[in-house]
């Protein structure tokens, strides 16, 4: 294998395959190596030595047959004449269709509806299937739904990966045997893993400067406790970039970031109270705060709660921005000013990257999305006293 070409592996596997059975070094009917033995002498993964058999077959050089092998074809017995009415269709002899698992924590209408209508918009593109199961956050769920979509029998996987200090261990041993993964809002740090996210820093930097324009200086920072996410931890830089360009001082005692009700599992009436009245409190002993940044949709809705029962008044008190919220046509809900992520977009790369790497093409490890800065109802210049 040292072809310097840019025909992708399996391609390369295939033509070499072909060579020693031209030249006879596979006689008719011998075995050839398997789909493991394949992956393992040319260091690939089992997908792409499995594309070079589907190749030798399609071109009838092989037959496979199930629990034995593959084997060299005689073309006057294995692939001689059939009677009209008994024949195959063409397509009898084509790959079956590719399947990519998508595991995901969860998806509602302000994040991860966008992103599953772009895989299913991708998989159509390129006829294959997709096959969700969802790990709600849990870290367990989600190493149970790999392993079972491995046994199914899946080409790819896309995993967006529940959060947490570390990844599970399946992801790595697929990270290790080159398994086709791509991985969403996620980067897994210090491997090579292809990965397709927002530009989280550079859209908190964004909304952030955003209320700057407005004249507020005091901004709480509103978030679940640290879990060491890179999504987290890249609109927490963006947050503080910020403040850094418009040369302002960051009080972190402004900050809530012991937010649990929005965490997986933990959404319950008696949750969501404990953090309203946490906020509530938060607001009553720091009254120079003028603006709420929300990490996400459902804490923007704690912040809203907690503003309105203390008697003050959104935008005119207080201002709350937030990452994602749902469309507001028809009914559909508050109309918060807020960072959009392109989710369809993210979706239809991830499938496109799963395909290329299938076939042994290089993609990019990490790419990231421009968010759009969408203004809404939620914001406002900043006041200039005490309520």
């Amino acid at each position: 294998m040292n072809e310097t070409s840019s025909k992708p592996l399996y391609e390369k596997i295939f033509e070499s395959v072909k060579k020693q059975i031209v030249t006879n070094v596979y006689g008719v009917g011998e075995r050839i190596p398997s789909e493991k033995e394949l992956a393992e002498a040319y260091k690939v993964s089992r997908i792409t030595s499995k594309k070079a058999l589907e190749l030798l077959t399609n071109e009838r050089l092989i037959v496979r047959k199930p629990g034995r092998g593959s084997f060299v074809a005689d073309p006057d017995t294995d692939f001689g004449p059939v009677p009209a009415a008994t024949q195959a269709p063409a397509s009898a002899f084509k790959a079956e269709m590719t399947t990519i698992g998508l595991v995901i924590t969860d998806f509602g209408n302000s994040y991860g509806t966008g992103l599953i209508y772009g895989m299913e918009e991708a998989s159509r593109d390129h006829d294959c299937f997709l096959v969700l199961r969802r790990s709600f956050g849990i870290p367990a769920n989600e190493e149970l739904s790999i392993q079972k979509l491995l046994h199914l029998g899946v080409d790819g996987l896309i995993v967006f990966p529940a959060q947490g200090e570390y990844f599970n261990e399946e992801i790595l041993k697929l990270v290790i045997s080159r398994f086709p993964l791509v991985l969403i809002d996620r980067h897994l740090k210090g491997v090579s893993a292809a990965s397709i996210s927002t530009d989280n820093a550079e859209a908190a930097r964004k909304a952030t400067a955003f209320l700057f324009e407005l004249g507020h200086r005091h901004i709480s920072f509103l978030s679940p406790p640290p879990t060491d996410t890179t999504a987290v931890e890249d609109r927490v830089e963006g947050f503080i970039q910020a403040f850094a360009e418009h040369g302002i001082a960051v009080d972190k005692d402004l900050w809530v970031s012991d937010l649990t009700s929005t965490l997986p599992n933990s959404f319950n009436e008696n949750n969501i109270e404990e953090d309203v009245q946490r906020l509530m409190a938060h607001l009553k002993r720091r009254p120079e705060i003028t603006a709420l940044f929300a990490i996400e949709y459902n804490i923007a809705l704690l912040a809203k709660a907690a503003v309105e029962r203390s008697g003050l008044r959104i935008p005119q008190d207080i201002s709350i921005i937030c990452f994602d919220s749902p469309p507001t046509g028809l009914g559909g809900g508050y109309a918060f000013t807020h960072i959009r992520q392109n989710e369809e977009e993210m979706g239809r790369l991830a499938v496109g990257h799963v395909l290329r790497i299938m076939q042994g093409q290089a993609v990019p490890n990490k790419v990231m999305l421009e968010a759009d800065l969408i203004i809404g109802d939620s914001t406002a210049i900043a006041r200039q006293e005490y309520p």
